[in-house]
């Protein structure tokens, strides 16, 4: 594999450009910490989530799609500049922390973002919900009203009180632009309001919107409508769900992940009474893999949020989009957060041939159902810890590389693991040693993958020793 393939040059490809009064809206909706069985019509074995179920239906399904990351910030990063994280130079979670390594990290002026584009292109853009990429405190530049969203109503931080709007680094937290705003309102319930008033607003207009959502939940702290402020800028009372019963678990991760739902409905409630639904392409994702708080994660899959393990990645995934995605469709080809972009700006008709991007455009999949072009995939993970995990996937193969007991932010005792998805999808029997040659090759292009990204990357304050 030639590094020519790892740095994607985006350009229109086989479509031709929509014309303006054809380019649809578009709707990014990210929830947070959500496992692959998050979702009834993924497996989700608690209770029904009706309206993403419907959404599903309506449109097409993805059984093998993942997160670039497998945490909130590195995830992010990748979905709004369409290019692996590690060449923004955010690998890890921007911890709250203030002497923390990444605490003072954010996404710099000189990426460009999917809604810079967009807004050159002739769209309005928003952004309702969680940003997490970098704490104004630290640099103005971190707004994201400084990286192409005409619009911004949410938080900076990791997560919020989802009542006193407080974040993890004991701040109040809540924002209408770049304005700290003191408002009442659960703050899923606040993010619904707000995306649905959003597109209301401009629907109708003469000029077509990107509205990227992205959801608290059901991201910690553990809060129902109803429930008590849990994190004040003094103290945090954690609900304790290790000594719940199960019955008491399943309430909250249901009452938190309803609301999305339901806000779901509501919005595809109002495009349709605004004549808006057929110009409107939709889809939904989470960041990464479900957090040990709640059983999002399906049991067929190994690991969770934070691991590189499929569990850690694979996430339910759905597009909508009537009268060009065929309803009812289901695809099981290997997808990532970072094609996204691609296909936004392809549908956007924004060509920018000296736009690098590390994804693929996936309208033919998308419209007409066809396979996308072979590719290797790969994941990094930065713990909090500043521990590191690796893996590339290569059809059904997958490598995985741990580090064992080595310094801090430090690629020390690298220990590979080779699994083959296609007969063992939950990554239980390791084929290393048995496969020595596939293996070491993997890893080889794992090693020039990561070399690859950091030509070049962008510079950043803090971070773990150099390595």
């Amino acid at each position: 594999m030639t590094m020519r393939f790892l740095l994607l040059t985006f350009t229109l490809g086989l479509f031709a450009p929509l014309q303006a009064g054809e380019r649809p809206n578009l709707i990014i909706i990210m929830v947070d910490d959500m496992g692959y069985a998050g979702l009834s019509c993924f497996g989700n074995p608690y209770f029904n989530t009706p309206e993403l179920d419907r959404l599903a239906a309506e449109g097409m399904r993805f059984t093998d799609f993942h997160s670039s990351g497998t945490m909130c910030s590195p995830t992010r990063a990748g979905l709004l500049t369409g290019r692996y994280q590690q060449r923004a130079g955010i690998e890890a979670v921007i911890h709250p922390k203030s002497d923390h390594p990444e605490h003072r990290k954010g996404l710099q002026l000189s990426e460009t973002t999917f809604a810079e584009v967009l807004r050159e292109a002739g769209y309005t853009t928003g952004l309702v919900g969680k940003w997490h990429q970098g704490y104004p405190q630290n640099s103005g530049d971190f707004h994201p009203q400084h990286h192409g969203f005409d619009e911004f109503v949410g938080y900076h931080s990791g997560n919020i009180d989802f009542i006193s709007h407080v974040g993890d680094h004991r701040r109040h937290d809540w924002w209408h632009g770049k304005k700290r705003t003191e408002e009442e309102g659960y703050s899923t319930h606040l993010i619904n309001e707000y995306a649905d008033d959003f597109v209301r607003r401009h629907a109708l207009s003469d000029k077509p919107f990107c509205l990227y959502i992205a959801h608290e939940a059901i991201h910690n702290p553990i809060q129902v409508p109803g429930d008590p402020v849990r994190r004040t800028e003094d103290e945090w009372t954690r609900w304790d769900w290790r000594s719940a019963p199960q019955e008491a678990v399943i309430e909250k991760y249901r009452g938190m992940t309803l609301p999305v739902d339901k806000g779901l409905g509501q919005l595809r409630q109002t495009l349709a009474e605004l004549g808006e639904t057929e110009n409107t392409f939709i889809f939904f994702f989470s960041d990464n893999g479900g957090a040990k708080e709640f059983p999002s994660n399906s049991p067929q899959f190994r690991g969770q949020k934070g691991s590189v393990y499929e569990g850690g990645h694979r996430v339910p995934a759905i597009a909508h989009w009537p009268g060009r995605i065929q309803p009812g469709t289901v695809s099981d080809q290997t997808l990532f957060s970072l094609d996204l972009m691609p296909t936004m700006l392809s549908l956007a008709g924004a060509e920018d041939e000296n736009l690098p991007l590390d994804g693929v455009d996936l309208s033919p999949l998308l419209f007409e159902e066809k396979a996308l072009k072979y590719r290797t995939l790969f994941w990094a993970s930065l713990g909090n810890g500043g521990d590191r995990a690796e893996a590339v996937r290569s059809g059904p193969w997958k490598l995985v590389v741990h580090h064992p007991e080595a310094a801090p932010g430090t690629f020390e005792n690298g220990r590979p693991e080779l699994y083959h998805l296609g007969d063992d999808p939950a990554e239980t029997t390791d084929l290393h040693l048995t496969h020595p040659d596939r293996s070491a090759n993997m890893l080889g292009e794992l090693k020039a993958w990561y070399a690859d990204t950091q030509k070049g990357a962008t510079p950043q304050s803090g971070g773990w020793p150099a390595l």
